[in-house]
């Protein structure tokens, strides 16, 4: 079974949300079924969004301090902080961590330019997070990481809340970014962590988002100079945190999109499909949009949608319909060939 729609899983190298909008719109007129603002502006380098808050708190202080893409020479300085003497994680007063102004903006422009007829009427605004650990571990010291990110997390989940008591459910949707989790699960970063460790942190993630409103999980390898911190064997991993999270959280994971080097397209790679155990109400959005096209050999995307095909027709749920998207999102890319990028996912779809 063919591709049938497209996702965004975030950033967009675009100078703002309107221009991300109206150029999707414009080059994908079909498959669309959430839109993203680009995460443009200061929201740029993901998490760096985040940790420019906290160089601001007086509960820190910096230790350490590196470079945030180490492929990019005008990437920001990445802080390593703890707490300042004196310091406790119980009384951190944190500021305002800049989401709920971003999206309640971002809807406004989402609003505008889907009245006017650019954005069909059925799509969603698409609010993007890093998940709490995502920022906590790049940011924090180990030996103060536990309690911090408890007290972060209950704040990060207060502006969520704050934003979608502005924001019309019926007309948005969360996308949780799990990129860092994938780090401690493949071990990147020792010790490596069980499955069973990151799973209830996910399932708050998830459980945190109304009923109303969909949610999903953009599943990450991260998006260095576009490689990945490792190259995932196969989507096994993948598959396994999607089936844990499922099985335990109390309401629909409803969209997820797995990563899939454009260079993979054996059998081998997406052969633990068999296992998804997530039903028939989770969109899944495989990466078959290569950053680099030029450089993908003749019939990958065509063999990948055959195993693709191949494994959900052994999966619980059986053939179902999926979808496309690129392996993270495109805010690293050159501004000048997101256009031909977003022409391939419309290529894709149609071929």
């Amino acid at each position: 079974m063919p591709s049938s729609s497209v996702h965004f899983n975030g950033s967009v190298n675009l100078p703002d949300g309107e221009t991300v909008m109206r150029l999707i719109s414009t080059r994908i007129p079909n498959g669309v079924r959430r839109m993203t603002d680009g995460e443009t502006g200061d929201r740029g380098y993901w998490i760096y969004f985040q940790i420019d808050k906290f160089l601001t708190m007086p509960e820190f202080e910096s230790v350490q301090v590196g470079q945030a893409y180490e492929t990019e020479s005008g990437a920001p300085p990445m802080h390593r902080l703890r707490l300042a003497p004196g310091a406790s994680a119980t009384t951190i007063i944190w500021p305002d961590l800049g989401y709920v102004n971003a999206y309640v903006a971002s809807f406004a422009i989402f609003d505008r330019v889907q009245q006017d007829g650019t954005i069909p009427p059925h799509v969603r605004s698409q609010l993007q997070y890093p998940t709490p650990l995502a920022s906590m571990a790049a940011a924090i010291e180990p030996e103060d990481l536990s309690d911090v990110s408890l007290s972060y997390e209950a704040a990060l989940f207060a502006g969520l809340d704050s934003a979608l008591m502005t924001l019309d459910h019926h007309r948005c949707a969360v996308q949780w970014d799990v990129a860092v989790e994938f780090r401690l699960l493949e071990g990147t970063r020792r010790p490596e962590v069980p499955l069973g460790q990151i799973t209830p942190a996910l399932v708050r993630c998830v459980e945190r988002v109304p009923a109303d409103v969909p949610v999903g999980m953009h599943l990450c390898y991260g998006d260095y100079g576009h490689r990945h911190f490792k190259q995932p064997e196969s989507l096994q991993m993948q598959t396994k945190l999607v089936n844990a999270v499922v099985s335990v959280a109390q309401r629909p994971v409803n969209f997820v999109s797995f990563a899939v080097p454009q260079d993979r397209s054996d059998a081998d790679y997406f052969a633990p499909l068999r296992d998804l155990t997530a039903g028939l109400e989770t969109e899944l959005y495989f990466a078959l949009v290569p950053y680099h096209p030029d450089d993908q050999r003749e019939g990958t995307t065509a063999a990948q949608t055959a195993n693709i095909g191949a494994g959900l027709a052994q999966s619980t749920a059986g053939s179902r319909k999926w979808g496309i998207c690129t392996e993270c999102g495109m805010g690293r890319v050159a501004a000048d060939h997101v256009p031909r990028l977003l022409d391939l996912h419309r290529e894709i779809l149609t071929a």
